[in-house]
């Protein structure tokens, strides 16, 4: 067979057909779909409303670590665990986990007890947790092990603690969820994609009630010394609480953070059966990858990632009210998020950006400001965004600071980006 491109085929594989373009205005896949449970824990607090609590009130947990091995970091700023998993959970469990295992059990756990534990078929129920680095700090360890030690010392466990997909595995044993246990690894965009996939899930059919979420715990000598070397860490240790700085002039970098995010996810219908609380409608979603640089986001991208949120939710750019912004806080992926937010919705839309308070919790970002994104539509308030003392010029739309703004918030968008050019937006509304 010929590895050539031609009309039948692409290096060596069957082209597909041309799929069709759909009448405007259609909308695939249009099974209601709602959150019922919520659970986090974050560097905020260690549960929902501690979390959304902080958050609102505009505090900041980021301080400057202090451990023998960090001290020669170049970069040291963190935003730590308000509230330690062992406290949580049992110690044997706590010690066959990874840190981010750990997380993610706690918040799944809040998650499903908070949706009152749906009564459901084992076979009916997935799970989805997403992670951007997964066990990397079981890696190091181990290997750190290995080598003073001897192979013979290294954990029985390890293999189970370092994979990616350890986290939904841990929580599909839990919760004896066996219609699946799903784990992608799309960089910060991870836990997002994973309540995308969860929509998806409950679409398709395979699955009438999803828990899905992202989770990281990622704090080392190694993750820390890679990502400040390559530029993408704040440095202002003299002053730890103002150093992420999303949309600000004189930002320089995101803060790294740990923590995890969880919502339950179930068809409408079975919801409204059930009586269960319904805080929002995960009406649609949309993903995109730029296939431009590792690094630099793309605009384009962005774009079409909310117009495929919307069209998918059968929403209009008027629609949006607000929008969680990803806006780490790097002087180049804010000002192209600004712009991609503006091409694509307009400039009424109220944003925030609140990685000002927790830091960047990577494969976790995009759960929890998820979460933050639904609870602003059930409480009808946005949360400013903290240090942003001096808005850059070239950031044109409208950015929530100061206090938290009243807003009646009917729909709103969540976005993540990552590494690796992928992108991933949710379209929340208000249930019906």
């Amino acid at each position: 067979m010929s590895y050539e491109a031609s009309d039948e085929y692409f290096f060596g594989y069957p082209k597909l057909p041309d799929l069709p373009d759909l009448p405007d205005g259609e909308v695939l896949g249009t099974t209601g779909v709602v959150v019922t449970g919520l659970g986090m824990t974050t560097p905020l607090g260690g549960d929902v409303h501690s979390t959304w609590t902080a958050l609102l009130a505009g505090a900041s947990p980021i301080t400057v670590l202090d451990e023998p091995w960090a001290r020669d970091l170049p970069v040291r700023l963190a935003g730590r665990l308000s509230r330690e998993p062992t406290e949580v959970l049992d110690r044997v469990e706590a010690r066959r986990m990874d840190r981010c295992q750990q997380i993610a059990m706690v918040a799944a756990r809040q998650a499903w007890a908070d949706a009152g534990s749906p009564e459901v078929a084992p076979e009916r129920l997935a799970v989805v947790i997403g992670t951007g680095l997964g066990g990397g700090r079981t890696l190091v360890d181990q290997h750190d092990v290995s080598s003073a030690k001897g192979p013979g010392r290294v954990s029985p466990f390890a293999v189970t603690m370092l994979m990616p997909n350890g986290s939904a595995a841990a929580v599909s044993m839990a919760l004896n969820a066996r219609a699946g246990a799903h784990a992608p690894t799309s960089a910060c965009a991870s836990g997002a994609e994973a309540i995308a996939m969860g929509l998806a899930i409950l679409r398709s059919g395979r699955a009438d009630v999803v828990v899905a979420g992202g989770t990281e715990a990622c704090f080392g000598r190694l993750s820390m010394a890679a990502f400040a070397r390559m530029g993408a860490l704040s440095s202002r240790h003299e002053e730890p609480q103002c150093a992420s700085r999303p949309f600000d002039s004189a930002r320089d970098g995101f803060v790294m953070a740990e923590g995890a995010g969880v919502v339950v996810l179930e068809r409408t219908e079975s919801a409204k059966a059930r009586g269960a609380r319904m805080y929002a409608t995960l009406a649609g979603t949309g993903m995109s990858s730029d296939a431009h640089a590792m690094t630099a986001p793309s605009a384009d991208g962005q774009i079409s990632a909310i117009r495929q949120a919307l069209r998918s939710g059968g929403l209009d750019p008027q629609d949006i009210a607000h929008v969680n912004a990803h806006a780490p806080g790097t002087p180049v992926g804010d000002r192209i998020e600004a712009s991609a937010v503006l091409e694509s919705l307009g400039p009424h839309v109220l944003v925030t950006a609140t990685k000002s308070m927790t830091g960047h919790l990577i494969g976790g970002a995009g759960a929890i400001e998820a979460i933050f994104t639904v609870l602003s539509i059930v409480n009808g308030v946005i949360p400013a965004t903290r240090n942003l003392d001096d808005k850059d010029p070239e950031v044109k739309v409208e950015v929530v600071t100061g206090s938290p703004r009243a807003a009646n918030v009917t729909a709103a968008i969540s976005n993540s980006f990552g590494f690796g050019g992928h992108n991933v937006v949710l379209a929340f509304t208000k249930p019906a």
